[in-house]
């Protein structure tokens, strides 16, 4: 009897002397537009965040944490995000993601760090899947920010250089949305076009307001009166799709060189118009070499009748989870700098959380739009028939850019 209480008062007193390894749960607020005309962009990408958030948690890509992602609507406002930034922090989220629209990214960025600067211990990660307005990780990059798509330079650079080789391309006109990413695009492609082929003119560059505009018709006829042979635009969501069922219905004959064809309700647009016609920059898409991805395109459709296009989803719940699991922490601090320098594998290879910046590298695709053939072209978009077929893959080192970025971690 005296032994038995004595070994339960021993094990009672180990159990009370050892630390427990607590699950938790990694709470992400995605700041987007889940209203207006780019709701189906935003509701798409939390869609598949919260998707690819089931998958991890099944399979305990964090160890035993959970990670959850919440939609709040930020109307694609700036200033709206930041009062949804305060109410999520408010709610108690100490993670952040956006990506539609690099002046909401912008907003935000600068609203994270003062947050930090004036509230330690409580610290914001702000994780950006798609805002990639160059400054965010040059001039304006923050310890507290992780970019997980390529800027736009990169994607500028490996666009114009796939551009270079067609000696066809004679004239391009330039159009976009008139807010920080737009005039990004409008500056990168008139600059390195002028560096690897001088020969070709620049007939137009028009920039137009974000979400405003409801017939492209005036465009596409300023298009149309220049003598474009291409089209190099930035532009996403309804005001790509706006732009290109217009430039159908217009007849216009010149070739897109897009960022965004992918995105929600461009396909559509689209139809067979833009077969071989129209050419998007990427980090992903779901024809790639190996089909990586299969089973999440697969189950992605299955469940939500819609497509899986936005990988950096997968990009930021692998990393944020493998932080998370080797830190055996969910504290923002640590886990920012865990991410420092990580290398994941992800749906497009080995991603690289690059130190110096907080800029992701990773290879990109130059893909044109055409009919699926069941061979390279298994994935359609949208049920057109249609998908994407990869022209060229660009290797991460080769899509590489400089980074100006000045670095100031915390302690």
């Amino acid at each position: 009897m005296k032994f038995q209480l004595r070994a339960s008062v021993l094990a009672t007193t180990l159990a009370l002397a050892t630390p427990l390894v607590m699950a938790d749960t990694i709470k992400i607020a995605f700041i987007d537009p889940l209203s207006g005309s780019f709701a189906p962009v935003g509701q798409n990408i939390l869609n598949s965040y919260q998707y690819i958030a089931e998958k991890a948690n099944a399979e305990k890509w964090a160890g035993d944490n959970k990670i959850e992602v919440v939609g709040f609507d930020n109307k694609g406002s700036p200033q709206e995000s930041l009062a949804v930034l305060k109410s999520a922090i408010d709610k108690g989220f100490r993670y952040i993601t956006q990506g539609n629209g690099s002046g909401v990214g912008l907003a935000l960025l600068d609203a994270v760090n003062k947050h930090n600067e004036r509230n330690p211990g409580k610290e914001v990660v702000y994780l950006n899947y798609a805002a990639v307005d160059p400054d965010m990780t040059n001039n304006k990059c923050s310890f507290w920010h992780f970019r997980f798509d390529s800027n736009s330079d990169m994607k500028m650079e490996a666009l114009t250089s796939f551009m270079a080789k067609d000696p066809k391309i004679k004239k391009v006109y330039i159009i976009g949305q008139n807010y920080s990413f737009g005039h990004q695009v409008t500056r990168a492609a008139k600059e390195y076009l002028a560096r690897k082929r001088p020969d070709v003119q620049i007939v137009g560059d028009d920039l137009h307001p974000i979400g405003q505009v409801k017939d492209f018709s005036p465009y596409v006829a300023k298009i149309k009166a220049s003598g474009a042979d291409t089209v190099i635009t930035g532009n996403w969501g309804a005001d790509l799709a706006l732009l290109i069922k217009s430039s159908k219905d217009s007849d216009l004959k010149a070739n897109f060189y897009t960022y965004y064809a992918g995105t929600s309700g461009v396909p559509t647009a689209m139809g067979a118009a833009g077969i071989d016609r129209v050419k998007q920059v990427s980090y992903w898409h779901p024809n790639n070499e190996t089909f990586s991805g299969k089973d999440i395109v697969e189950g992605f459709k299955t469940k939500h009748k819609d497509d899986y296009y936005t990988m950096a989803t997968y990009s930021v719940i692998a990393m944020v989870a493998k932080a998370a699991k080797e830190t055996q922490s969910i504290d923002p601090t640590k886990i920012a700098f865990a991410m420092e320098g990580m290398k994941i594998k992800s749906l497009n290879g080995d991603d690289v959380m690059r130190k110096v910046d907080h800029q992701i590298q990773q290879p990109l695709y130059i893909s044109t739009w055409v009919k699926t053939n069941g061979k390279d072209v298994k994935f359609d978009q949208e049920n057109t028939g249609m998908g994407w077929q990869t022209n060229q893959k660009i290797d991460a080192f080769v899509a590489s850019q400089p980074s100006s970025c000045q670095m100031k971690r915390p302690g």
